[in-house]
């Protein structure tokens, strides 16, 4: 809980503590603090034997800390029943996206390259849209939206 704390800044808390609190009170300031925390370490325990209990035999390996979506993920990779890492490892994603970077500036070559303007009537999505003023708002399309 407390791994990221250096000597440093133990000795800075300590003597704030003696400063704060005074050496007559620290002691049994800190005799509170601990037997708070092992209260509620008792209560949570409990707590959780009563939801396991409740709950039934079915759920007697159940984890909280199962409920933590990355514990819950990390937990699921390591066991492969759905065959999720063959899955992972045969999609490469920078591989099709090159793909389809390719596909669309292939596509872009080849409708600048022929110039035959179109006779149906239909909308060129290939053409890039003309330039306009920074300050002019787009027309509005409410099929679109």
């Amino acid at each position: 809980m407390f791994n990221d704390i250096g000597p440093l800044e133990l000795v800075t808390l300590v003597v704030l503590a003696v400063l704060v609190f005074g050496p007559d009170k620290l002691p049994k300031m800190i005799q509170d603090v601990t037997r708070t925390i092992r209260k509620i370490r008792e209560f949570s325990e409990s707590a959780k034997e009563d939801i396991r209990s409740e709950l039934g035999p079915e759920f007697k390996d159940f984890e909280f800390e199962d409920l933590n979506p990355k514990t819950f993920i990390r937990k699921q990779m390591e066991n492969d029943d759905l065959g999720l890492k063959e899955i992972r490892n045969g999609f490469d994603l920078k591989k099709e996206m090159a793909e389809i970077t390719d596909a669309v500036h292939s596509r872009e070559s080849e409708s600048s390259s022929s110039s035959t303007p179109s006779s149906s009537g239909s909308v060129d999505m290939t053409k890039k849209p003309e330039k306009t003023d920074p300050d002019e708002r787009p027309p509005f399309d409410a099929d679109a939206t």
